[in-house]
């Protein structure tokens, strides 16, 4: 009597696949949602692979994780009290089509009962046709410096008077959290960093008057990212260069990750060239997208801020105040690599590699070694995005054609 049938073998060929920071020519295989090494595979299986994907020459890259989306098509996370789970699945949904395959859903400086009612239905998920994977929830905020509060609302913005004791009295359960932004220089922020980073939870330094020394002790204590680099944080100054020394101080190891929004509008290029000579291994693509990506101009919100879509930017009702952005993460891409004059292969590390070595995942996203989740994308080398795939199955494709 014949065994038990081994679970289907997909090859995927004709690829130029981004592996080791190089991209070269192979075959992926694919064998239950995995990335697995072909030397383990039977040779007459592999020549009787169940599914064989022509790949047609594309670029095969991880798919993209986003760690700072505050919403998109009409969703905004931070708003979204009566419908979290409808919300967080529609933008899950339509990141497929940016090529994101893992995202952390954004929740800006809020109320105390709107924390309640939202971070425990932010739940961690699984990708699939459904949508992108959930790694978490970011929460950016309120335990932020009212000098750049940028598009928070001043009087939701908290201290830590009691340090963790109070930042679980406002958050409540920390069930669902991945990253917590705050600003180090508030009372009490060393010990809680410390203790956030116990837990697992990635501790980003942003919405900050921080000096460089305060920025340091902070990554000393477990900090190890920075929230959209230069924006909402003292300019740079060359007598004291604040958060953004970090990305140059020998006295935290490196790298520290850095955030930064690659639209065209939040950080100049020069600004982009700068950090990414800095500290290229340390650069991490965010989109700090809103909920009026996807659509048209007009009125839209984010938290509890009412925001107007002009153009290709988005801003404070009746102010020039950048509140996050309206770019998708295929855009930032093709933006960082034209202003830096990076490498495809940079380019693409700075949305996936990167962020999943931030968040401690790069053994399961944020790569194609053997063994990693087979969550990838479809590419030419001007970044068009042509397929989306999810554990080898394709979750969405440019064009008519259905997956």
């Amino acid at each position: 009597m014949p065994g038990p049938r081994m679970p289907q073998l997909i090859k995927f060929k004709n690829c130029r696949i981004l592996r080791n920071s190089r991209i070269f020519e192979d075959d992926i295989w694919v064998r239950e949602g995995k990335i697995i090494d072909p030397e383990k595979v039977f040779f007459d299986e592999k020549n009787c692979a169940d599914v064989q994907v022509d790949c047609q020459g594309a670029i095969v890259s991880p798919g993209f994780i986003e760690l700072q989306i505050n919403g998109a098509f009409g969703i905004d996370f931070s708003q979204n009290e009566n419908n979290v789970e409808e919300g967080v699945s529609k933008v899950a949904k339509g990141l497929l089509a940016h090529g994101v395959t893992a995202f952390c859903p954004t929740v800006v400086t809020s109320p105390k009962h709107m924390y309640h009612q939202i971070l425990p239905r932010l739940r961690k998920r699984p990708g699939g046709p459904h949508g992108a994977t959930v790694l978490g929830v970011h929460v950016e905020g309120p335990f932020i410096n009212v000098e750049k509060k940028g598009a928070h609302p001043d009087h939701c913005i908290r201290g830590l008077d009691k340090g963790f004791e109070t930042l679980s009295d406002v958050y409540g359960s920390l069930d669902n959290f991945r990253i917590v932004t705050l600003a180090p220089e508030l009372e009490n922020a060393m010990p809680v960093i410390e203790e956030l980073t116990k837990r697992g939870i990635l501790v980003s330094l942003g919405h900050s008057v921080s000096d460089l020394q305060c920025g340091e002790e902070a990554v000393g204590r477990g900090a190890n990212f920075i929230t959209h680099l230069f924006n909402a944080m003292l300019p740079f100054h060359h007598r004291d260069p604040g958060l953004v020394g970090l990305l140059a101080s020998e006295r935290v190891p490196q790298p520290v990750y850095y955030g930064i929004i690659a639209d065209g509008i939040h950080t100049h290029p020069a600004a982009l060239r700068i950090a990414h000579r800095t500290s290229p291994q340390g650069v991490v693509l965010v989109t700090d997208a809103i909920s009026a990506m996807g659509l048209e101009e007009g009125t839209h919100t984010i938290g509890q801020m009412t925001v107007e879509v002009r153009g290709d930017r988005a801003v404070l009702a009746g102010t020039d105040t950048l509140c996050g952005s309206i770019a998708s993460m295929v855009a930032c891409l093709r933006t960082f690599r034209g202003a830096t004059s990076c490498s495809l292969v940079e380019a693409l590390e700075a949305a996936t590699l990167h962020p999943a070595r931030a968040l401690g995942i790069q053994g399961q996203k944020g790569t194609l070694d053997f063994g990693a989740d087979a969550d990838f994308v479809f590419l030419d080398e001007a970044l068009n995005l042509s397929s989306t795939w999810i554990a080898g199955e394709c979750v969405f494709r440019h064009g008519a054609r259905p997956c």
